[in-house]
């Protein structure tokens, strides 16, 4: 059906002077140059002669109750993105942020990159037949900028005016230094003007829509499964970014309310691949007669990108945890050592930076000069042991007790007001400190019941809550919990997606990943620097300087990482030989299942 756009805004489409000529590019990087040359014929981590056909099944926990991916309600359902709906640009999985053409077949940026160009694919079109012209760029634009998810309404308030040049070219202007926003604008999702209205858009649905992505939805069980079938007529499939890529038929993502279950579907074999990242089910979770005969294999696949931080998140929106003193001291109650030995099998290693394992962290590197120069403003903003790179995690001695630090902890808290007082701990007012963590599964809980143990020593009192995917993820988008567990993955390019994370504008915005509610002007000053950088060595010291505050703001129990990706799957599914920067990714698997 066709619907009318109407907007609550006026766009100016007059453009302004652009700061210098800009010539047809087709690709470009956040840094440097593109790492691939005009007409490349296929990224170098795929097969472009895997062939094509066959069906994979994905297991997914949970349920899903949205195929709209681009809002906050409900939960979106798996693979939207991936497969269905398309950006301008195709991201390189071997660069740290370098994109190429999509639906654009070319870009041009001048130097400043205060605009950006984008030259359409005259043989782009949506899986109904229809071509995607500028219309289309803008209206996803306008659309998400008013009704999207978090991350994109601010990321597109920056874009001071939109234009449409022809109706296979669209500019934009910006209104400060954010180098990476041609990219972000690259990567964006573009959907029909002719078949959404926005004014139902934030709705949730469950009916599938046209879109230019390789495959279509052909069934949905809410909840339940959804399948994607390969479309014949998909427009890029002659496309280098595509060589290579989308080789399934069919792939059909299964729903599971328990680990437990979700993981028997996979050793029944219901189930082709499997990514793990609980160290006791990796060590003796798959020990079957299939793996001893090779039906089945684990797989460990390198990878070049930052682990990121995965932390046990304080809400600093309640009162309890608003003094960074007591978020410190219940760091120092986390008993890594006991636990990664007794849970994890000491698979795990202690995660040290939001941006573990890469140049990228802080981690034991002393601040350089421009990180120094970037933190002045900020004198109280980063603890001395981590501007120096000598601060550590607290260690224990691997034994349940954990007494140096359970000491430490109590002499900080008893600095800041609190007492134990017949085996409760009180603050001044002769209130007990106790809370709630919430939990979505029943891994998390275990996790945090030994957390609870250790916190209990000291008086601390600390329940647990494990609710239901759908309740789990309502209260994570209003932030009404105490602790919760979350993954902040990261990137060797971070940029306007910490936004998201760490601003003080989206600390009380639902939705936001910011979880610990940071609010901090240093924070904010580092993720404005990390935009505005124009060299790698500026980035990199600005990056490193958001992780110094993030660390001396105590906003999270660091948690661990596992050292490399770790991937279970059936023999018949194949893969190629080169594993790109980061990591195995399944749009260029095939099957050679008979």
């Amino acid at each position: 059906m066709r619907l009318t756009f109407v907007v609550s805004y006026l766009l100016v489409l007059i453009c302004t002077a652009p700061a210098a000529i800009a010539e047809p590019q087709p690709g470009i990087a956040m840094h440097g140059t593109p790492k691939e040359p005009p007409g490349f014929s296929h990224f170098p981590y795929v097969n472009p002669d895997a062939p094509k056909g066959g069906k994979i099944v994905l297991g997914q926990s949970g349920s899903f109750d949205n195929l709209n991916a681009m809002i906050i309600n409900g939960e979106p359902a798996a693979g939207i993105r991936e497969f269905l709906v398309e950006a301008l640009m195709s991201r390189s999985l071997d660069e740290p942020f370098t994109l190429y053409p999509l639906i654009a077949e070319s870009i041009e940026v001048p130097n400043d990159r205060s605009e950006v160009t984008f030259n359409i694919n005259a043989k782009a079109k949506f899986s109904d037949g229809k071509a995607i012209t500028a219309d289309d760029v803008l209206f996803s634009f306008m659309t998400l900028r008013e009704k999207g998810r978090p991350n994109h309404r601010t990321y597109f308030k920056k874009v001071k005016t939109a234009e449409k040049l022809s109706d296979l070219r669209v500019r934009f202007h910006f209104e400060g230094g954010d180098r990476e926003l041609p990219l972000i604008l690259g990567v964006m999702p573009v959907f029909a003007k002719h078949i959404w209205d926005p004014a139902t858009f934030e709705t949730t649905t469950l009916k599938p829509f046209v879109s230019s992505g390789p495959y279509k939805i052909t069934d949905v069980k809410p909840g339940a499964s959804l399948t994607y079938t390969r479309d014949p007529n998909y427009w890029g499939n002659d496309l280098a970014v595509n060589k290579g890529r989308f080789n399934f038929d069919e792939i059909r993502f299964d729903y599971y309310r328990e680990p437990s279950a979700l993981l028997e579907a996979f050793l029944t074999g219901s189930i082709d691949i499997r990514s793990e990242e609980d160290p006791a089910r990796w060590a003796e979770g798959y020990d079957t007669q299939a793996l001893k005969d090779g039906r089945m294999i684990k797989a460990e696949f390198a990878t070049g990108m930052p682990a990121g931080m995965m932390g046990l998140a304080f809400n600093t929106r309640r009162p309890i945890f608003q003094n960074p003193a007591v978020r410190e001291a219940l760091i120092h109650l986390f008993n890594f050592e006991w636990t990664n030995r007794n849970l994890f099998h000491g698979l795990y290693k202690r995660t040290e930076s939001y941006f573990e394992r890469s140049y990228l962290s802080s981690a034991g590197k002393p601040a350089d000069a421009h990180e120094r120069g970037l933190l002045e403003p900020f004198p109280n903003a980063v603890t001395s042991a981590i501007l120096e790179g000598q601060h550590k995690q607290p260690a224990s001695d691997g034994t349940p007790n954990n007494r140096a630090n359970a000491k430490a902890a109590y002499d900080l808290l008893a600095k800041n007001g609190y007492k134990l007082n017949n085996g409760v701990l009180r603050d001044k007012d002769g209130n007990p400190f106790t809370f709630e963590f919430l939990a979505g599964s029943s891994g998390q809980e275990r996790l945090l019941l030994t957390f609870a143990n250790d916190l209990a020593r000291l008086g601390i009192s600390a329940k647990i809550r494990v609710v239901d995917s759908a309740q789990y993820q309502a209260r994570l988008k209003d932030y009404d919990f105490d602790i919760m567990q979350f993954p902040w993955p990261a990137s060797l390019s971070p940029g306007n997606e910490q936004l998201f994370r760490w601003s003080s504008k989206v600390a009380h915005q639902p939705g936001s990943f910011n979880y610990p509610g940071v609010e901090n002007p240093a924070a904010d000053a580092m993720i404005n620097a990390m935009l505005t950088a124009s060299t790698a060595e500026q980035f990199a010291s600005s990056v490193r300087a958001l992780d110094r505050v993030l660390l001396s703001g105590f906003y999270v129990v660091p948690l661990f990482h596992v050292p490399s990706q770790w991937v279970a799957h059936w023999a018949h599914m194949k893969y190629p030989k080169v594993t790109p920067i980061s990591g195995y990714f399944i749009d260029y698997w095939w099957t050679e299942k008979k």
